[in-house]
C-alpha cells in the first residue's frame, strides 16, 4: 500500500508540514504496510479556513443538490468495494467478507440513506405566526476511532454535508487509510473545494487542535469516554455543540422463557463481531440462574465456532485485534478475571494455537464474574465475554443498568411484548428485540457515560442543524 504524504486541503492534496510521518501496522503480521503524515496545529487552520471559506456556498446549495452528491459518492464507494475492504482488514484486522459487507456496505447505505433523506426533509415549519427555521449549525470538526474507520466517518460526514455544513474530518492514527479513499472519492465526484478536508495527527496535537478552534462551530467524536471528558473541557472553552459516541458495557438478557440455544446463538454473534471491537458488544449475557450451568454449555460449544486466523484466511471469524496496545489490554483484562476468581468456559489468555505473531486473542467467555468487578464494569473492547446468573426480573434489570454505560443492550424472550417491556426498563439508548437487526436510519446513541446526541437518520441530520424563529 501506498504511503500517505499529504493531506486533503481546500480540493488539492497538500503537502504536511514536518513531523516523522506515522507508521500504519498490518496487526496481522505486526509489519509496516503503510504511513500517513502527521499533522500540526497549522494544518489544522489551514483545513478550518478551508472549510469556514467553503460552508456558506455549501450551505445554500439545495438539498437536492446536495442529495445529488451524496448518491454519487455512494456509487464511487461501492465501486471499490473490494479495493477499500482489503484496506480496511488490512490496517486493523477485521475478517475480509465483514469488512465487505459491513465496513464497507454500511457506508454505502449510510450516504446513500441520507441522499434519501433529504428528498423528504423539510428544513422549516410554521408555528402560528413563526417560521422555524433549520440551518447548518457550521463547521464542524470530525474525530474518529479504527473499529469501522470508514462506517464511523461516514455517519458523521454523510450527516453534515446533507445538513449543510463543511468538514474537518481526524480520522485514528491506527487506521486512516480508508479516510483517504473517501478524500479521492469526493474529489473524483467533484464535491466543491473545502467542503471536506482531511487531516491526519495525533490527538493530543491535532485532534485537541480541532477542538480547540474558534472557527470550528461544533465537534463530533467518536472513541472512550475519558477521550470524550477531554473533548468536552477543551470544546467548552469556545462554547461549541459537542456530540460524543463513547463507551459501552452493553448487556443481553435472556428471560427465563427464551429460546436458550438460539440467544446465546445469538448473543455469542453480537459480543465476537469485529473481534469484539464493537462499541455497542453484548459483553455481558444475564441469563436466569436455574439455566446457567446449561448456558455455560452452550456457550462453550458456540465459542468453538468463531475460528482465529488471518483476515484474508478463509474461514476465519475472528481476526486479530488492531494493535499492540489493544492486545495487551485485553489479555489484562482476562488475566484480571482470572486473578479475581473468574473461570474459563472458552478461550482464556494465552495465544490461539499457531499465531505466535500478529494479535490475536482467543474468544474468551468468563463465568463467576462477579456484578462490580472490572471485567464486569469496564469495556474490555476484545472477544470477552462475561456470563452473569440472575434470579428475577428486576435483579436483572438491575444489573443491566449498574454500569456507568448505557449504550446498547439485546433481550431475548419467548413473549416479544413482554421483550419490549423489559427493553423499556433498560438504561440504554438501543436494545435489540429477540436478535431486531441494525437499522441505518434509527438514531444511534447512547445515555449516561456512552455520550450524547445522535447519529444516522434524520435524529442524525438534525444534530448538524441549528433552529431559528423568525416571528411574522
Amino acid at each position: 500500500m501506498q504511503a500517505r504524504e499529504a493531506f486533503y486541503l481546500g480540493g488539492r492534496w497538500a503537502p504536511a508540514r514536518g513531523r516523522a510521518p506515522i507508521p500504519v501496522i498490518d496487526p496481522a503480521t505486526e509489519q509496516q504496510v503503510s504511513s500517513v503524515p502527521a499533522g500540526e496545529a497549522e494544518d489544522i487552520d489551514a483545513a478550518v479556513a478551508a472549510a469556514r471559506s467553503a460552508f456558506e456556498a455549501w450551505a445554500g446549495r439545495s438539498p437536492k443538490d446536495r442529495a445529488a452528491l451524496l448518491a454519487a459518492a455512494a456509487d464511487a464507494l461501492e465501486a471499490r468495494t473490494d479495493e477499500v475492504a482489503l484496506t480496511i482488514s488490512t490496517e486493523m484486522g477485521t475478517p475480509l467478507g465483514f469488512s465487505k459487507a459491513v465496513q464497507v456496505g454500511n457506508p454505502v447505505r449510510v450516504l446513500r440513506s441520507y441522499a434519501e433523506i433529504l428528498a423528504a426533509y423539510s428544513f422549516e415549519e410554521r408555528i402560528a405566526n413563526s417560521l422555524v427555521v433549520k440551518e447548518p449549525i457550521g463547521v464542524v470538526g470530525a474525530i474518529t476511532p479504527w473499529n469501522y474507520p470508514l462506517h464511523q466517518v461516514v455517519a458523521k460526514v454523510a450527516a453534515a454535508l446533507a445538513a449543510g455544513c463543511t468538514v474537518v474530518l481526524k480520522p485514528s492514527e491506527v487506521a486512516p487509510l480508508s479516510a483517504f479513499a473517501l478524500a479521492e472519492i469526493f474529489d473524483d465526484i467533484g464535491l466543491r473545494a473545502g467542503v471536506f478536508n482531511l487531516v491526519t495527527g495525533l490527538g493530543p496535537l491535532v485532534g485537541e487542535a480541532l477542538v480547540r478552534h474558534p472557527d470550528v462551530d461544533m465537534v463530533s467524536f467518536t472513541g472512550s469516554t475519558a477521550a470524550g471528558k477531554r473533548v468536552m473541557a477543551l470544546a467548552a472553552e469556545t462554547v461549541k455543540k459537542v456530540s460524543l459516541e463513547l463507551g459501552g458495557k452493553s448487556a443481553f438478557v435472556v428471560l427465563d422463557d427464551a429460546d436458550l440455544p438460539k440467544a446465546v446463538k445469538v448473543g455469542l454473534a453480537n459480543c465476537f463481531i469485529n473481534g469484539g471491537q464493537t462499541c455497542t458488544a453484548w459483553t455481558r449475557m444475564l441469563v436466569p440462574a436455574a439455566r446457567y450451568e446449561e448456558a455455560l454449555d452452550l456457550l462453550e460449544a458456540g465459542a468453538a465456532k468463531y475460528p482465529v486466523g488471518a483476515p484474508t484466511e478463509e474461514g476465519t471469524r475472528v481476526g486479530p485485534l488492531a494493535n499492540a496496545r489493544q492486545y495487551e489490554k485485553v489479555v489484562g483484562y482476562i488475566e484480571e478475571a482470572l486473578a479475581s476468581g473468574a473461570t474459563v468456559v472458552a478461550g482464556g489468555p494465552e495465544r490461539p494455537e499457531g499465531r505466535d505473531t500478529g494479535y490475536y486473542v482467543r474468544p474468551t467467555v468468563l463465568a463467576g464474574v462477579a456484578p462490580g468487578s472490572r471485567v464486569e464494569q469496564e469495556e474490555v473492547f476484545g472477544p470477552v465475554l462475561a456470563v452473569i446468573p440472575y434470579d428475577t426480573e428486576d435483579d436483572a434489570v438491575a444489573i443491566a443498568n449498574g454500569t456507568p454505560y448505557g449504550l446498547a443492550g439485546g433481550v431475548f424472550s419467548g413473549d416479544q411484548e413482554r421483550a419490549v417491556r423489559f427493553a423499556r426498563r433498560m438504561r440504554t439508548g438501543m436494545v435489540d428485540v429477540n436478535g431486531g437487526r441494525f437499522n441505518p436510519l434509527a438514531p444511534f446513541g447512547g445515555y449516561k457515560q456512552s455520550g450524547n446526541g445522535r447519529e444516522l437518520g434524520e435524529y442524525g441530520l438534525e444534530e448538524f442543524l441549528e433552529v431559528k424563529s423568525l416571528q411574522l
